[in-house]
């Protein structure tokens, strides 16, 4: 993936200089890096800020290694990721950065440039779309609608009960379905002019 940041020398890590800690703290960012970087991305963060969420959520990781239960090192980045980007978003004013995504050569089979802009613009909806939604109800529905997580998987990630998974993805796509339709009648409004 492209602008997707690679996390720091493993060796650099706190608590790193044991060989065996070295090893399974490489293990988990190889297996868990990119997961943590895009979710946070789909919750909303910039590029840059995702970048950075994603090795603070790292380092807490490497400074806790010995409380993460082997199988359970997945949900221990997820909440801790969450509760950076948590902290993130309360010591920062939201800012807006346009990003230009690197444009590759043209190569046989690639998406052409239109389509490339196209998938560009209904990123940036639905980004949008997703952001207006409550926090409660957006990591429920990236989780479910994006990442394709079972709603088990999803109450074991989050740490809330299975009913509540439901309650939450019903109520998150009932949001989501409105925000479209705003938009779409906005769309229409100006159309019409």
């Amino acid at each position: 993936m492209v602008g997707v940041a690679r996390p720091l020398v493993v060796e650099d890590w706190p608590g790193a200089a044991v060989p065996e800690r070295s090893e399974r703290l490489a293990a988990i960012a190889r297996q868990h890096f990119d997961y943590v970087w895009r979710l946070l991305r789909r919750l909303g963060l910039s590029q840059s800020d995702a970048d950075d969420v994603t090795q603070q959520a790292f380092l807490v990781a490497s400074r806790r290694l010995d409380d993460i239960r082997p199988g359970s090192e997945r949900s221990f980045l997820y909440r801790t990721a969450l509760n950076s980007a948590y902290k993130h978003r309360r010591s920062h004013e939201r800012r807006r950065e346009d990003e230009l995504d690197e444009l590759s050569l043209a190569i046989p089979g690639d998406p052409g440039l239109e389509e490339l802009v196209d998938r560009r613009r209904a990123r940036v909806i639905l980004d949008a779309v997703v952001e207006t939604m409550p926090m409660d109800l957006r990591v429920v529905f990236v989780l479910f609608e994006i990442d394709g997580l079972s709603t088990q998987e999803i109450a074991d990630v989050v740490g809330i009960p299975l009913g509540t998974v439901a309650s939450r993805l019903r109520r998150g796509r009932a949001e989501f379905e409105n925000c479209v339709a705003r938009l779409e009648a906005r769309r229409q409004h100006v159309g019409a002019k």
